[in-house]
């Protein structure tokens, strides 16, 4: 029997020291709980709440300590102690102050914040002398208004919800819709306005679809925007207000991933055609690399901010993050190496896509620059894939700058052919040059310029002026056959190394000597006829 008489007085005397708070204020932990602790029904003294504000008579700190705590519940702004320093002497270590302070939400509610005052904390001067304004914001000049207004009908509860706030709820999304509605007509002109400032172009019906997925977002933003501001006046519990407005900020958050993704699409796009416009080919190939960097910097932040609305210390995981990171570049060099040289890639701009460019390992087209490496496909349709740290390092033979294709050839004649017939020859030859669509007229050599093993030369040396490699053989193919013909027609015979055995004597020996006709007029109408038909097959196309 003793034993429970023992135990029954020891629970009564832990419920009674459980039930003894008093007023402490060595830290930020005990300053705020004091605040909050006896501002509740079950333990209301305001008075001694009234203790953490500094300066001020008994009065007025019991209206500035209730105006506090009714901004952080009509805000939805709970408080977690088990995040709250214990430590007298805490420091903020956000920013670049030294002075003792806390600051229960620094994204939200930055003003509001506790700190040291000798020994002691209590809510800060800047806190105190803007709370007023605060509660303003928060609960505009009709909330007294309207709660004189209501009647008694209107307080009948269902749920823990008053009859009031229902129609509160009802009248708020009426006027949300509507809001809605005007903001995004709004945001689609305003944005149709700058798009047309920026680019000095009339929208196309692709531009305009964008806009209209942007506005879209935008005016939800607004709305809920608005209904971040009203919904406090309509005086939910704190418990209802925490989960409000924690969907409300990840509806924002949500929200505003997708405009700034949209934002980046509109943004891409007009680059997009900017690109188009400009003779560089490599510019082109920046706006998916720039798409896909820009969209991933937006989902990073994104992330980041949705972990702080969970309470995740995004400050902590950064700097985890910083030297992950850093601990991965020294792992990974080659890789920073590759992005580097892509950037310089993209500044120095050494070949463009479709370039033809040679090295002394490899010789092709350029096809696509990316994060990492360069696509060059080669004549024989291979490709090769360079890392961007090397190719910016080699030395590059860009053909694809050049201003026109140069191509030399020595022709080889019999060594027995006449020498009006190489004059004729020669000449025939310049004529084709000129005739040609795809040659400088006013640049090129046909020449007699030596004496080979088995033959004699005549240099051929002629600039096309197309850059692509595969309208240069074509015109290489032209420029033969009509040479050849012409050839055929003078009666020219090209040479091939070969070994001639001459008999002095031999009996009814006969001259080696070709029959070559030299008869002028023949060979001028020859070459007339020849220049007259290549002429006719390939019609010049920009004459100089």
């Amino acid at each position: 029997m003793k034993r429970f008489i023992w135990l029954f007085a020891f629970i009564t005397f832990y419920a009674n020291a459980q039930d003894t708070v008093e007023v402490n204020l060595s830290s930020p932990h005990a300053t705020i709980y004091t605040h909050l602790y006896f501002l509740q029904t079950d333990s209301y003294q305001p008075e001694k709440a009234a203790a953490t504000i500094l300066g001020l008579s008994e009065e007025k700190a019991i209206q500035k300590a209730i105006k506090i705590k009714q901004v952080l519940d009509g805000k939805g702004l709970n408080v977690d102690f088990n995040k709250i320093p214990i430590n007298a002497n805490y420091k903020d270590s956000i920013g670049f102050t030294t002075f003792h302070k806390y600051i229960l939400f620094p994204q939200r509610m930055p003003k509001i914040y506790v700190e040291k005052v000798g020994n002691n904390w209590y809510y800060s001067a800047e806190t105190v002398a803007s709370i007023d304004q605060i509660y303003k914001d928060v609960f505009p000049w009709y909330v007294e208004k309207l709660q004189e207004v209501i009647p008694v009908s209107g307080h009948i509860k269902a749920l823990g919800i008053e009859l009031w706030q229902v129609l509160g709820i009802v009248l708020l999304l009426i006027l949300v819709v509507i809001i809605f509605i005007l903001a995004k007509k709004i945001a689609f002109f305003i944005l149709r306005r700058i798009q047309h400032q920026v680019t000095h172009r009339t929208s196309n019906l692709e531009l305009d679809k964008v806009l209209k997925k942007l506005a879209h977002p935008i005016s939800l933003l607004i709305s809920l925007a608005f209904i971040d501001k009203i919904f406090p006046s309509l005086q939910f519990s704190l418990e209802i207000n925490t989960w409000v407005f924690l969907a409300l900020n990840i509806a924002e958050t949500i929200f505003w991933i997708y405009v700034l993704l949209k934002l980046v699409k509109v943004v891409m796009r007009i680059y997009e055609e900017f690109t188009e416009r400009t003779e560089s080919r490599l510019d082109d190939q920046l706006v998916p690399i720039l798409n896909n960097f820009l969209k991933g910097l937006v989902l990073v932040f994104g992330l980041f901010k949705v972990l702080r609305l969970f309470g995740v210390d995004t400050t902590t995981l950064v700097a985890g993050a910083t030297i992950g990171g850093l601990a991965f570049a020294l792992a990974s060099q080659d890789t920073v190496k590759n992005l580097i040289g892509t950037i310089m890639i993209f500044l120095d701009k050494p070949f463009h896509i479709d370039d033809w460019i040679e090295t002394g390992e490899f010789a092709g087209t350029v096809e696509q620059v990316g994060f990492r490496s360069t696509i060059v496909r080669g004549a024989d349709t291979s490709i090769y894939q360079i890392p961007n740290s090397k190719l910016s390092e080699i030395v590059i033979n860009n053909k694809g700058l050049r201003l026109f294709r140069r191509y030399n050839t020595n022709l080889g004649v019999r060594y027995d052919t006449p020498p009006v017939l190489i004059e004729a020859f020669v000449k025939g030859v310049r004529e084709i040059v000129i005739a040609h669509p795809e040659t400088r007229s006013d640049s090129y050599n046909v020449e007699f310029t030596g004496f080979g093993d088995s033959a004699l030369l005549i240099m051929v040396n002629v600039y096309f002026k197309s850059l692509a490699w595969g309208v240069e053989q074509s015109s290489k193919h032209r420029l033969h056959m009509a040479i050849v013909k012409l050839a055929k027609e003078l009666g020219v015979e090209f040479a091939f190394p070969s070994t001639t055995v001459t008999i002095e004597q031999f009996p009814e020996k006969k001259s080696l000597d070709l029959r070559y006709n030299t008869d002028q007029e023949k060979i001028d109408a020859t070459i007339s006829k020849i220049v007259a038909d290549f002429t006719a097959e390939n019609p010049m196309e920009n004459p100089n």
